[in-house]
């Protein structure tokens, strides 16, 4: 099976387990922080992506979020990054903005991505000759001024950032025409590569599960995505800029 096509039936059956259980009573835990959670949906949602990718491609390292699994994307790796439910906060508390996000790397290179919302109905998906939502071609925005532009702070913003994230929203409010926080970083990600969003700005540093889905959709919709300094974002960069590719380089200067 196609690796494009596996990400999409890999984050549809993990998907589906998850949308069974929402907004349904949860053994919730926590993990590093009071409010980064872990819930039943996650580690079994998680079990049923790993199982659908291990039936075609045995072997193959697996980067989850959950359990024992690898946290770390070497470079120049064959594996599949995967994120159960991005957003469990918003999933805990019923709020229907989560995403199960699945992405191919082959030598190191991003293949293929799936980024779906259950709860929504809505996936996004991409190889490397461009994205589609539900299945139509779309774009990044033409917003070409800050003035005008809708920003999202994206990445874990609980208490123990609560500084950057403070000092994030001050350079940003008084100079992009506004700001949105969504509480999933693959769905802000792929509402920038729809063109939704303008851009995404992380200072904070974030895992591959958070991100490489969404960086390679925003890249095969004609955007860009760097690290804070202005160089090619990769998984392992400690933050992210995330754009249409017209105000990137004012964003940087921002941030």
């Amino acid at each position: 099976m196609d690796r494009r096509i596996m990400t999409v039936e890999a984050a549809r059956a993990g998907a589906d387990l998850a949308a069974k259980l929402f907004r349904t009573p949860l053994d919730v835990e926590t993990k590093a922080s009071a409010t980064d959670y872990v819930t039943e949906a996650d580690i079994r949602a998680q079990l049923r992506i790993v199982e659908r990718i291990a039936d075609v491609y045995s072997g193959e390292a697996i980067i989850g979020e959950e359990g024992d699994r690898s946290k770390h994307l070497r470079s120049g790796e064959t594996a599949w990054v995967i994120d159960p439910i991005d957003g469990t906060t918003n999933y805990v508390r019923g709020i229907p903005l989560w995403a199960t996000s699945v992405a191919a790397i082959e030598g190191g290179e991003v293949v293929a991505a799936a980024n779906y919302f259950p709860a929504l109905d809505e996936l996004y998906h991409a190889g490397t000759d461009g994205v589609t939502h539900d299945g139509d071609a779309t774009r990044v925005s033409d917003t070409d001024s800050l003035e005008t532009s809708v920003v999202a702070p994206t990445l874990r913003y609980g208490r123990e950032h609560g500084e950057a994230y403070g000092s994030l929203l001050g350079v940003l409010s008084p100079a992009v025409g506004d700001v949105r926080r969504l509480g999933s970083a693959q769905m802000t990600l792929s509402l920038v590569a729809g063109g939704h969003l303008d851009a995404a700005v992380g200072v904070v540093a974030s895992h591959p599960w958070d991100t490489t889905a969404g960086a390679h959709l925003i890249r095969q919709a004609g955007g860009r995505v760097t690290d804070l300094t202005g160089e090619p974002w990769t998984p392992q960069s400690d933050g992210l800029v995330a754009s249409n590719g017209r105000i990137h380089d004012s964003l940087l200067d921002l941030v």
